[in-house]
């Protein structure tokens, strides 16, 4: 399983450029997306350069595998939850600032019509 998701190197090595760096930037391009109002499926494909963004960092700083179908699609998984994670948190902060008089926070992630 582990081999799945690093290429060889540490599982420090994924964690720090995959998770952090990489979900990190993925996290702020949805909050960027969400926040000039453009639709969640547009995250998508930001999140596609990102993953080869994190995919070249592995390459150049730690010598991991450029070109690897496989590790590309763990780095752009990884980077797809928290872009999108990202988008919605900022799409609910939008929700219930510029419209508060109708919705209220329901949670992280949801907002729900007041009463």
């Amino acid at each position: 399983m582990g081999t799945l998701l690093y290429d060889g190197n540490s599982l420090w090595v994924f964690a720090l450029v995959t998770v952090i760096l990489g979900g990190g930037a993925a996290a702020l391009t949805g909050r960027a997306l969400a926040a000039v109002w453009r639709p969640w499926w547009q995250v998508i494909p930001f999140m596609l350069l990102v993953g080869m963004a994190v995919r070249f960092l592995h390459f150049a700083l730690f010598g991991g595998t450029l070109i690897a179908p496989g590790y590309y699609a763990a780095d752009t998984a990884v980077c797809l939850i928290c872009g999108l994670i990202g988008f919605r948190r900022m799409r609910v902060s939008q929700m219930v600032s510029c419209y508060g008089w109708i919705n209220a926070r329901a949670g992280a992630l949801h907002w729900r019509q007041r009463a």
